[in-house]
């Protein structure tokens, strides 16, 4: 029963993940009578919804829309490639800018969110590193339940960003560059299957961060009530 158990939170943990690495690879192959690259399609969607101060660049870091400095950015083979996926991705970045033009308060509370996970992931990591140096130096052992408070702050607040970003990622998908890419037919009605599987596995990006934070979080909580 156990190692079932195990199984059933690894496939939980690693097939999000595994999908949308496949999802994405499989329309990736350029298509000649794409219309442009992701690239260029996201500087135009840019012009055409007159999103000021918006700039369009590609990144190492993966696909993403930066609010801090209203940058799309796209890998080189998404910004370069005419592709189904490159082409959706586009879209479904730019749909991010579009949310954050229209001062979407998800984007905006998302915003502040990440900015508190941030911090809060680098003092609460210092911290349990620091707590057996400030025990020894104090003759007193940092109690275990403050170390584990401060462990929990951070997935809390972790997990309270994903449960923002997941409904947001999906309104970028299907409620922006869905009806964009349709609307400008940009790509083929016989694309659309594809296009929604890779628009979904764009909004699914982040489900297997969450389910590590749900695992993390169900682990942290075992120990507190152990003891």
């Amino acid at each position: 029963m156990a190692i079932v158990l195990a199984g059933g939170l690894l496939f939980l943990f690693f097939a999000p993940t595994l999908w949308v690495k496949w999802a994405m690879r499989k329309h990736s192959q350029p298509k000649p009578s794409m219309p442009g690259t992701g690239g260029e399609l996201a500087k135009h969607l840019v012009k055409r919804f007159g999103l000021e101060g918006v700039s369009v660049e590609t990144t190492e870091q993966g696909d993403h829309y930066d609010p801090e400095t209203k940058t799309v950015r796209l890998t080189e083979s998404n910004y370069s490639t005419r592709s189904l996926t490159a082409v959706a991705i586009a879209a479904h970045e730019v749909g991010h800018a579009i949310q954050h033009q229209q001062g979407d308060p998800r984007m905006a509370a998302r915003t502040r969110l990440a900015s508190l996970a941030n911090r809060l992931a680098r003092v609460s990591s210092a911290m349990i590193w620091a707590a057996p140096l400030v025990g020894l130096l104090l003759r007193h052992p940092v109690p275990l339940s403050v170390t584990f408070a401060i462990g929990l702050s951070g997935l809390i607040t972790r997990m309270l960003l994903h449960l923002v970003t997941l409904p947001l990622e999906w309104d970028a998908s299907f409620g922006k560059a869905l009806p964009v890419l349709n609307e400008g037919k940009y790509v083929d009605g016989s694309d659309q299957r594809a296009v929604r599987q890779i628009l979904r596995a764009a909004a699914f990006t982040y489900v297997a961060a969450a389910f590590a934070d749900v695992l993390n979080l169900w682990r942290w909580a075992t120990l507190l009530i152990k003891r």
